[in-house]
């Protein structure tokens, strides 16, 4: 039997060809997460080496030079736990599912992921980052210049303020959902 191409098939293939592509678009997300791991190896190896340096140096150290790496550190985590929430996160909201039920390793927050609660997320994450640099600026400050201490923490502020201008507009979008 002859396929009949009217113009309401015509029109119905070209839609389907037309949101394949635009579907399959978002594997081009891929080389983007792949990046990011690739930066988390270089954090990671960042890590290493001002580890190494504060095993090496801490008897010549002082309380708070160990201090402000031991926050270095701490800066260094958390930011690769940034990667992690925007890696994983971020691909299976927007690339694909990672298959992930049942497995012992999966993240708590990873089943109930979606843009929302990612930048939610990534503004708590931000948010503690700004807080470790502030305290390394705090714990510097007499070195550092009023005008350096203040915009630090005018800065800080801000990223506070967003943040809970996000969770606040999440939660107005949630309760409208909801009705």
């Amino acid at each position: 039997m002859q396929e009949h191409n009217t113009p309401s098939s015509i029109e119905y293939k070209q839609k389907s060809v037309m949101t394949n592509i635009l579907f399959g678009s978002r594997w081009l997300q891929l080389p983007l997460y792949l990046g990011l791991i690739v930066a988390q190896a270089v954090y990671v190896y960042f890590f290493g080496l001002e580890l190494v340096h504060l095993v090496a140096k801490a008897s010549h150290l002082v309380e708070a030079d160990i201090m402000l790496i031991v926050l270095g550190l701490i800066d260094v985590v958390m930011i690769s736990n940034l990667l992690i929430m925007v890696i994983v996160g971020g691909y299976e909201t927007f690339v694909s599912r990672l298959n992930l039920e049942g497995h012992p390793d999966e993240p708590d927050w990873l089943s109930h992921v979606n843009a929302n609660l990612l930048k939610v997320k990534l503004a708590t994450a931000i948010i503690g980052i700004s807080s470790i640099h502030l305290l390394k600026t705090f714990i510097n400050a007499e070195n550092l210049s009023d005008k350096v201490l203040i915009a630090q923490t005018v800065i800080h502020m801000t990223f506070v303020f967003s943040a809970i201008a996000i969770a606040y507009i999440d939660k107005l979008m949630r309760v409208e959902h909801k009705h």
